[in-house]
């Protein structure tokens, strides 16, 4: 009977429980800025459940109803959005944290521990907010902004490299592409199915292709810089990049931007009247982005799903040496080899999503991301020649469609006529090599927490990368009339799929342990292109015509391959904090391949707090990398110019019977040793210095050997026949080339300080390295000679892998703000490099084989030699690339909380790499890697880039 009585009592609570929930409040309060504490004028307040918001005024000051159980998010361009909880008050005061380059001081790569403090970290992690460090810049992919952001990060732009012109490969600490691993949220991305056999960066490499992320759906990239394979598993020996993808709801985020190259040392289209080179406008390059972002909430604990889409459109750059007149100190000839020098065109867009939805009020989180983008290029492969009338050049009837009689067939959409010093015009053409790319990507997953306390996550990531080549404005002279002038190249795609289970649990205070497991397939395919574009149709036993398509013969079925591999993985991962100062850290990884078989690898990092805001940190560790599928298995046949010669090259794969004939064994997996030593130092609360050492010992490095020629009759018969029955010059392989040893120093100095309405910043990075070959493994079969040791790994090969990073990298960032207007320079030094040439000849004489100036080593790198242009005295073709500095400005105006306005110039003294020759031997020049005056090298060779970005936020 009581308990009845109480029921209308009950009632009433609920009641008003249910009102007070639902119940409007009429919140004020004041933002402000948290360094200075000064207030902040043009703070969007917003609430999240409804479209419903405020802006604060002049001093900090805001005032909106909502829910007594609602939730505000405070939001601005420049700092920070924070979510606040209403609780039923009705007063709230915010302080507002500015966003800066190297954002949140908290990181989640290299621990499994839930994440540490940046500066407290075991091993150095760099943490860059992709907007932050992307809007003030003409750089529009995040590949190129990472270059300038990161200290040991390094990527050059290539040109006339087939595929490599449109991934852009970079490296960790001067190692290869594939030596750095790649994570999204934590999860394995997978690579490009493309291999590089060209340039200075991870030449016979694969990578992962950075820009087929949208720069709109990155909230930041941490960069993990030490041996991680231990941790992450194979392809971690340099480090770890982890990209941690937006979660942002009810905000709506659009930048869109413009850049374009002014260079009128080089430009083309300044001394368009010389009528020998491609050329398009006073300002070419032309780039156009635009990327968006927004977010929705979804349930009522805090799910979302975050949508990001991204475009870009770039136009192609021609530069060559305009000052033809060899009198004059930078001059030279005409470039006959190729007449369209520069960047190739390139269109992309693509989108990502990110959701996560926890499962009621349980400990469960059910999440996933993926994403897709397209990527169409379009680049100019070396000129084609008819006659060769000027000097410089040579004649390849060969190589054209003519007649029976021998006769051109003229195309006017396609050849020119081009004047020659003897007024007698001649005829070229400029095939086009053209890529469609296409990347995509899903990884799902659910992890929660069980009644013990032990974290558990599983998940499953795939991942696909189709890389399609097509040859245009070109032909098959062997066809003769019936040429089609558009080829279907063929191409190659790779395929990985890893899940992964893993659990961690904090055992006791301060010690936390992750135990896992991982399963990866992986699949790498060729497919062979149309006939016509790889097939001779000369019918004459010693065929008077080229092979297949010119610039880029496509893949042949004999190239075709599909080729899988499992591999299986077990870890642990601890980290103790054995007292407040004293951080160990330890982990264990065992894994099996399918065609490699067991592997272990350790690593043991610590870290010690001397004083308050000094930690001294180091790291040793184990790393292993298999061969990749692209490595064991590419298969191709390409044209190169090498020592003024057009030859026809083949990239044989490491099973096939020409490479066992050639003398080159089975690859085998790459071992390293890592260690580093650093310090952090906070010695106020505005500045942070932190200073890491590292040595990293590489053995048995997979790298693209030098080429061996058929004319050479002291190699294999066998490897000869076969060179002969392919109709083909050279060949080359995959390679355990290498030992090698890097050892490097990371710095960087970040100051910070606020006052009043005005800010000042200074950031400093500097990378010193220096890498050493310790050995070059020459096969037994072809230890034999100077001739075919230099043709398994040349001085110009060796070149190419000492130039993977410059010896010293250095970049300083200063900014001044004041309200809302912002101004900063930032300055990037870059060391000196050397390369060589192919060369006009050999120098077998260093070795005591023969007399110096054979020109049967010509285009073969082996001491090549080069004529000077007075009287002929042969010396050695070596390219030194000076160091060089290039100076970035721009400034920024925000307006008001959603809208901000940047705009500047990179390279705002058009400074250039030194030109790719000899001094003294002009009409040599053009014998580097690109064909142009420069390789691909320190800041690239466009020249200054002029740009504007708008930032919207609502």
């Amino acid at each position: 009977m009581k308990n009845r009585k109480l029921l209308p009592v009950v009632a009433l609570l609920l009641l008003c429980m249910h009102y007070a929930s639902g119940q409007q409040l009429k919140i004020s309060g004041k933002v402000t800025d948290a360094a200075s504490g000064a207030p902040l004028e043009g703070i969007t307040v917003r609430l999240l459940t409804a479209p419903k918001g405020t802006q604060t005024g002049k001093d900090g000051s805001f005032s909106l109803e909502a829910p007594s159980t609602g939730t505000l998010e405070f939001s601005s361009v420049g700092f920070q959005p924070q979510q606040v909880n209403v609780n039923g008050r009705t007063e709230i005061h915010v302080k507002m944290i500015a966003s800066v380059a190297e954002l949140g001081p908290i990181v989640l790569v290299g621990t499994r521990s839930g994440g540490r403090a940046k500066t407290e970290t075991p091993v150095p992690v760099d943490v860059i907010n992709v907007n932050q460090a992307g809007l003030p810049s003409a750089r529009m992919e995040l590949t190129s902004l990472l270059n300038v952001a990161a200290p040991s990060f390094n990527y050059n732009k290539q040109s006339g490299s087939d595929g490599a012109d449109q991934i852009d490969l970079a490296t960790l600490r001067g190692l290869g592409p594939d030596q750095t691993l790649v994570l999204i949220n934590g999860k394995r991305r997978h690579q490009t199915a493309f291999t590089s056999v060209f340039g200075t960066r991870g030449r016979g490499n694969s990578g992962t292709d950075l820009n087929a992320i949208p720069e709109s759906s990155i909230d930041r990239v941490e960069i993990l810089r030490d041996g991680a394979s231990a941790q992450y598993g194979s392809d971690a020996i340099a480090g770890v990049i982890n990209i941690i993808l937006k979660k942002d709801v009810n905000r709506l985020s659009v930048n869109v931007g413009y850049a374009g190259y002014y260079d009128r040392k080089f430009n083309t289209y300044f001394k368009k009247s010389l009528n020998q080179y491609e050329y398009s406008g006073a300002i070419d390059g032309n780039t156009v982005s635009a990327g968006i972002n927004y977010g929705l909430p979804i349930g009522k604990h805090n799910g979302f799903i975050n949508f990001s889409g991204n475009f870009l459109t770039q136009g192609k750059t021609f530069r060559q040496v305009l000052d033809t007149n060899l009198n004059n100190a930078n001059s030279l000839p005409i470039n006959t080899g190729r007449r369209a020098h520069g960047d190739g065109s390139v269109t992309s867009g693509g989108g990502m999503v990110n959701l996560e939805i926890p499962v009621g009020a349980s400990n469960t989180t059910i999440y996933a991301f993926g994403g897709y983008n397209y990527k169409s290029s379009d680049a100019y492969a070396y000129t084609r020649t008819f006659h060769g009338i000027n000097p410089a050049s040579s004649g390849h009837p060969d190589r054209f469609p003519t007649t029976p009689g021998g006769q051109l067939i003229f195309y006017p959409d396609i050849m020119k006529s081009i004047p020659s010093p003897n007024d007698i015009p001649d005829t070229i053409f400029n095939p086009h090599i053209q890529t469609h790319i296409q990347d995509a990507s899903i990884a799902a997953g659910v992890r929660g927490k069980t009644n013990n306390d032990w974290k558990w996550d599983l998940s499953n990531t795939f991942g696909r990368n189709n890389f399609h080549f097509y040859g245009d404005k070109t032909f098959n002279a062997s066809l003769g009339s019936k040429t089609p002038t558009h080829f279907d190249d063929g191409g190659f795609s790779f395929s990985q799929n890893t899940t992964n289970l893993t659990f961690s649990k904090n055992l006791s205070k301060g010690f936390n342990l992750a135990l896992g497991a991982e399963y990866r397939y992986e699949q790498y395919r060729i497919y062979a292109g149309e006939e016509a574009s790889w097939k001779n149709y000369d019918t004459a036993r010693v065929p008077t015509k080229a092979t297949g398509a010119q610039g880029f013969p496509g893949y042949r079925p004999t190239d075709a391959v599909k080729a899988n591999r499992s591999n299986i993985a077990g870890y642990a991962d601890a980290e103790w904090d054995i007292t407040e100062q004293f951080l160990l850290g330890a982990a264990i990884r065992v894994e099996n391949y399918s065609d490699f078989g067991f592997t272990s690898n350790y690593k043991l990092a610590a870290r010690y707090k001397v004083a308050r805001g000094f930690n001294i940190r180091g790291s040793v560790s184990t790393g292993y990398r298999a061969p990749s599928l692209q490595q064991i298995n590419y298969s191709s046949q390409f044209t190169n110019v090498q020592g003024g010669r057009i030859t026809e090259v083949k990239i044989a794969p490491n099973n096939d019977p020409i490479t066992k004939a050639a003398g080159i064994p089975a690859l085998k997996q790459e071992k390293s040793i890592n260690a580093s030593l650093g310090f952090s130092l906070k010695p106020i609360p505005e500045l942070t210095i932190t200073l890491d050492g590292y040595m990293v010992k590489v053995k048995d490095r997979i790298v693209l050997s030098g080429q061996f020629n058929k004319e050479d009759a002291t190699l294999d018969p066998q490897f000869g026949r076969a060179l002969d029955s392919l109709k083909i010059d050279n060949a080359q392989f995959y390679a355990n080339a290498v030992n090698t040893t890097n050892m490097g120093l990371d710095i960087v100095i970040d100051f910070n300080k606020k006052w009043g309405d005005q800010r000042f910043r200074t950031l400093f990075t500097g990378n010193i390295q220096h890498m050493k070959i310790n050995k070059i493994n020459v096969p037994d079969k072809l230890n034999d000679s100077y001739l075919h040791r230099g043709e398994f790994f040349s001085e110009r090969e060796q070149h190419f892998v000492l130039a993977s990073a410059p010896p010293v990298k250095l970049g300083l960032n200063v900014e001044y703000g004041i309200k809302k207007f912002s101004v900063g320079a930032r300055v990037t030094y870059f060391g000196k490099i050397t390369l060589l040439g192919y060369g006009f000849a050999g120098d077998p004489a260093k070795e005591g084989t023969g007399l110096p100036g054979d020109p049967n080593l010509a285009g073969t790198g082996i001491s090549p030699l080069v004529a000077l242009d007075k009287d002929g005295t042969l010396v050695p073709e070596e390219f030194v690339y000076k160091g060089k500095a290039v100076t970035d400005l721009y400034a920024s105006l925000r307006f008001n909380s959603h809208i901000s306005w940047f705009l500047g110039a990179d390279n705002i003294f058009n400074v250039h790499p030194d030109f790719g020759y000899v001094p003294g031997a002009k009409l040599s020049a053009y014998d580097g890697e690109t064909g142009g005056p420069w390789d691909a090298v320190q800041m690239g060779f466009n020249g200054m880039r002029l740009f504007t970005k708008v930032a919207f936020s609502f």
